[in-house]
């Protein structure tokens, strides 16, 4: 068994964040990831880092867009917050040396993304997460922070208590990718769930092979609620063969999108007549299928999108990398004619129900980065605001699993002290926390730690009896089950959803969980054995893409990423409030709690959103 004050599972953008902010607070950090670190899928990131900078913006300016970017279903605590430490967190970036894109007189370049009132995002070329990934990789090597690569977590080490609220979290299982081993890792203070999205879910995704959302689906089979599952958002321009995406930024500079007809489609059809391109994502991801269905999309499947105007050499000083996607993927000079492009599944605005500082309902369980629902983004995440999330709720969440502001009571706004009506709970009396930090420090090396190793040896007992399982059983192969599951959930719950393509959807993912059941490994050996990883991340996949369209279905308005055939409007009087499935057994229940629009600084008043 491996022992540290914090545990961080998975090593991207949001993974590196935390740790780095644990061990500042001088906890002894270990980062536990199934990839290496700078093989993460931050490093695909392509736009930039939205934070208000320079003196004509503002935090409020910054906050207020998200807000409206979301379709007003954020929350404020969590969208102001986010606005406000967003800039001291790219501050601190370049203080680690991130190589900005710089303007003449050596300041950060900004630039103009979809749903922005203001240019505020910070790039690196079209290489900002690969930098940011990098950037924060050095700082882990420098501190000396432990990496154990290549293991992947199967499971959490958790209490087992009928009410989750009274759940602890004292670590994690993984297994070792080289040796086939399965190991216990116990968490003296706190785990962080840093795992990325469950892009894995849709055949035609940006997301990395690896993204199959094992974060979400290990806390929510552990009681935590999914919050707000159903809003998925779809990247207007992935190119059509592969899903690689090609940058915001694009459109940022000034590419322009065409139908087959040669007409800028944003502006000719009312669109967004006044943001055009730079709308924001779920309404030119609207906008490019519509031109499709009604056909005039370029050989009825995508749209074109051109950067020629732009020069080369603007287009080789900010996006030279986009020329080589084109290039490779698709056959296209982009400096000569116009890339192909159309909508694909790019991001998850739902996840693991958290607050600011990234705690779930289990203690000792936190989550930060897509994998988390802080609802910052609500039903529709802007252009650029992925990366300044992961920088601002990964340090939180580091922060507060390694102890941090413990000593003082606090009024939390998340999952742990919202009452039912959505108000915030009573603050803790000052004298109990005391009390309880001296009943805590007796336990320490008494029942508790007792307690911890009797359940992480439990879980870890169970796991190698579930591996073990899977390979000796001749039965189906995982990938002719996840493969139906992305083709009906692209077919089904892409970006325009009908009800009986809902209800289709939930029969197919029955009868692939049924299918489930009878998987086994043909593989049997205990080196690198990538079938049975992939055979054990297929069971992640199924329950999010369940938990996906159970919202989906529920949730009977148009709003933000989520459109409805058969609801045309947004319905405030009735939808203002967050979706949540808890697992129960996999026989999910689900619930719903009220978006908080009043924050400390600000209140934000629901209106019609156009661009």
């Amino acid at each position: 068994m491996y022992e540290h004050d914090v545990i961080v599972v998975g090593a991207g953008g949001a993974g590196l964040r935390a740790a780095i902010a644990a061990h500042e607070e001088g906890a002894d950090v270990a980062l536990v990831s199934k990839l290496h670190p700078v093989r993460s899928h931050t490093g695909a990131a392509e736009g930039g880092i939205n934070a208000a900078l320079h003196p004509e913006d503002s935090w409020e300016l910054h906050a207020y867009d998200t807000m409206k970017g979301s379709d007003y279903l954020g929350d404020a605590p969590a969208v102001d917050t986010f606005a406000q430490d967003a800039p001291e967190a790219v501050v601190t970036l370049e203080h680690w040396g991130m190589p900005f894109s710089r303007e003449e007189d050596g300041s950060a370049s900004q630039r103009p993304f979809g749903g922005l009132s203001h240019p505020r995002t910070t790039y690196a070329g079209a290489e900002t997460g690969h930098h940011m990934l990098h950037t924060m990789y050095q700082q882990v090597v420098k501190r000396g922070i432990e990496v154990y690569d290549e293991w992947y977590v199967t499971n959490l080490a958790v209490t087992e208590e009928d009410d989750p609220d009274k759940r602890d979290c004292h670590g994690v299982v993984a297994y070792e990718i080289a040796t086939g081993e399965v190991h216990g890792f116990h968490a003296r203070d706190g785990v962080i769930l840093a795992t990325g999205g469950p892009g894995q879910v849709f055949d035609h995704t940006t997301n990395a092979v690896a993204n199959t959302g094992d974060g979400p689906a290990m806390a929510y089979r552990a009681g935590v609620p999914l919050e707000d599952m159903e809003f998925i958002q779809f990247h207007p321009t992935t190119l059509p063969s592969t899903g690689v995406l090609i940058s915001e930024g694009v459109r940022g500079e000034g590419g322009i999108l065409y139908n087959d007809e040669g007409e800028r489609l944003m502006f000719e059809y009312g669109y967004a007549n006044n943001d055009g391109e730079l709308a924001s994502r779920d309404v030119v991801a609207r906008a490019e299928l519509t031109e499709v269905n009604a056909g005039r999309g370029v050989e009825d499947e995508y749209v074109h999108l051109d950067m020629r105007h732009l020069g080369e050499d603007r287009i080789l000083d900010r996006l030279e990398n986009i020329l080589h996607l084109a290039e490779d993927f698709e056959g296209v000079d982009g400096l000569d004619e116009p890339m192909p492009v159309k909508p694909g599944q790019h991001y998850a605005m739902g996840g693991i129900e958290t607050d600011e500082n990234g705690e779930t309902c289990i203690s000792g369980l936190y989550a930060a980065g897509e994998c988390a629902c802080v609802s910052l983004h609500g039903a529709n995440r802007l252009g650029g605001n992925a990366l300044p999330e992961l920088l601002v709720f990964g340090a939180r969440a580091g922060r507060h699993a390694a102890g941090a502001d413990m000593k003082v009571a606090e009024i939390q706004t998340g999952p742990s002290a919202r009452s039912e009506d959505g108000e915030v709970d009573t603050p803790v009396d000052p004298g109990a926390v005391e009390s309880a930090e001296t009943d805590a420090a007796a336990d320490e090396t008494g029942s508790t730690s007792a307690e911890s190793g009797t359940v992480l040896e439990r879980a870890v007992e169970r796991e190698r009896e579930r591996i073990e399982q899977l390979l000796e059983t001749d039965g189906i192969n995982h990938a002719d089950v996840r493969s139906n599951v992305q083709e009906s959930m692209t077919a089904n719950v892409n970006v325009f959803r009908r009800e009986e393509n809902l209800k289709e959807a939930l029969v197919d993912l029955r009868d692939a969980r049924e299918r489930y059941q009878d998987v086994g490994v043909s593989d049997p050996s205990r080196t690198y054995n990538t079938d049975l990883i992939h055979t054990i991340e297929t069971r992640n996949v199924l329950d999010l893409a369940e938990a996906i369209t159970l919202g989906a279905l529920a949730r009977e308005e148009f709003r933000g990423a989520h459109w409805r055939e058969e609801f045309q409007e947004r319905r405030d009087d009735e939808w203002l409030k967050h979706t949540l499935l808890s697992w129960n057994d996999g026989n999910p229940d689900l619930y719903y709690k009220p978006v908080i629009l009043e924050g400390d600084e600000q209140t934000y008043e629901p209106k019609e959103r156009s661009y």
